[in-house]
């Protein structure tokens, strides 16, 4: 399966082989960025990002294959990300998979991005289905019961800024370059986290939804006044710290909502009446797992509520197209393709039914989080 990624900033070709087994086996992945492109600007330009996918798709997509030793009519199948995303990026990446498939005769198929992360996990591990997700990123944060292929319920998510929003805009307070959110967690190195108290989001509050923007705001405030390295190298860990806090204390919640869904044996659960049974499994993915801080309060937590903990590797963390070619090998191996009349969307819930019933931006709130 070729896998093709243009949501952001990031043109990216893959090539995936499932084996007899069922595992994955990557050949190939490429990824080629833009963070020079886009750094003069503090964060990602929409019009910069489609313009650069136009000049690089193509030499991407042959690297691909090459580097992969397989020969185009050799694939089975075509992959690409259809949204959500920059709606300009999407489309020359969509378009270009389109491109193939047609001139192959091979199957389309579109995929959503955020199904991409739900199972970059099962790129390197063996991670079966069911398992309770937790998918935080630059412009997504929410936790989802993911019970297979493009099955996936949603059980909370931000009610303003992702968290990894959060990192780039404290970052950027604190006179970091773009990307702020890497540079934020090697300022707060030996820093002191409890020296600036932050703001705790949605305390008591019922539910599995998250908040960032008053910590975002007030670190930002505060960042304005600091006049040490010292001080900010202190700030920045207090954000880093209350950031990995919030996420764990609302994945506690959303992680006693699914084992209260699992069947139950007697008084314990199953998987402590019969060692056969395996724990629930706790799956972290998106860019910011990749920061070391957050993957260890949320190691800290899984084990103690009796989870499987797994998250991808580093590399797999933030965008890539492997993701995009196994979700697009799973739904082929179930036959569900597309064809060429499938589109490029800005906003792809992979909850479509909660996203209607229970949306977390009303009317008049725009972007991708919406």
């Amino acid at each position: 399966m070729l896998g093709v990624e243009t949501s952001c900033d990031e043109t990216a070709a893959a090539v995936v082989r499932i084996t007899d087994r069922g595992l994955p086996g990557i050949l190939s992945s490429i990824v080629l960025s833009q963070i020079a492109d886009h750094a003069p600007f503090g964060g990602v330009v929409p019009e910069i990002a489609a313009r650069a996918h136009v000049e690089t798709i193509d030499v991407v997509v042959l690297r691909a294959l090459a580097e992969a030793g397989v020969h185009p009519v050799d694939l089975d199948g075509v992959a690409a990300t259809a949204g959500p995303g920059l709606i300009g990026g999407v489309m020359v990446g969509l378009s270009f998979a389109k491109a193939m498939a047609m001139a192959l005769g091979k199957p389309l198929i579109a995929v959503n991005h955020l199904e991409g992360h739900a199972v970059s996990a099962r790129l390197t591990q063996d991670v079966p289905y069911p398992f309770l997700l937790l998918l935080v990123s630059g412009g997504h944060c929410q936790l989802l019961a993911v019970s297979g292929v493009g099955a996936s319920s949603r059980l909370g998510s931000t009610i303003d800024d992702a968290a990894g929003e959060a990192f780039d805009k404290i970052g950027g307070a604190l006179g970091l370059s773009y990307p702020a959110g890497p540079a934020l967690e090697r300022l707060a190195e030996g820093g002191d986290p409890d020296r600036f108290p932050l703001p705790r989001s949605l305390r008591g509050r019922a539910g599995c939804d998250f908040s960032f923007s008053g910590l975002k705001t007030a670190a930002a405030r505060i960042a304005g006044r600091l006049t040490t390295d010292a001080e900010r190298r202190d700030l920045a860990a207090a954000a880093q710290s209350s950031i990995a806090r919030h996420l764990a204390d609302r994945t506690r919640i959303a992680m006693l909502t699914y084992k209260r869904s699992a069947p139950v044996s007697g008084e314990r659960e199953p998987w402590e009446a019969c060692p056969a049974v395996p724990p629930p499994r706790f799956v972290v993915a998106g860019g910011v797992a990749a920061n070391g801080v957050v993957r260890g309060a949320l190691e800290a937590l899984a084990a103690s509520e009796g989870f499987g903990f797994f998250a991808p590797p580093l590399i797999h963390c933030t965008d890539n197209a492997a993701m995009i070619a196994l979700a697009g090998a799973e739904r082929l191996a179930l036959g569900l393709v597309d064809d060429l009349t499938a589109i490029a969307r800005p906003r792809w819930p992979l909850d479509e039914a909660a996203a209607l019933s229970r949306p977390t931006h009303r009317a008049g709130r725009k972007g991708a989080k919406a």
